[in-house]
């Protein structure tokens, strides 16, 4: 009796569209590097299903604070950790 083949595992899509749909953008408002916070102004955050809005987010990382300032418009990425909102990454947009 032949064995049939197993069936193959479903592809994942990892383009960079879809890597990009990940990040929100927005604005820095504040920066508080003490507290390791920054205050954005963004836009809608569809993987934590948040409308746009300012709010003051934790950082996952202090340093990440280091490469931005009030007015840059950037791309970041956000999670709920510990009941907290905080970003997890964070890029200036040029």
């Amino acid at each position: 009796m032949a064995q049939q083949p197993a069936a193959a595992a479903p592809a994942t899509h990892s383009s960079s569209a879809t890597a990009a749909a990940d990040f929100a953008s927005g604005e820095v408002r504040k920066v508080y590097p003490d507290a390791g916070q920054i205050l954005l102004k963004h836009g809608e955050i569809k993987s934590l299903d948040m409308p746009p809005m300012s709010m003051v987010f934790k950082v996952k990382d202090k340093t990440l604070l280091d490469r931005v300032k009030v007015g840059d418009k950037v791309r970041f990425k956000a999670a709920q950790i510990a009941g907290e909102y905080t970003v997890t990454e964070l890029q200036v947009v040029p």
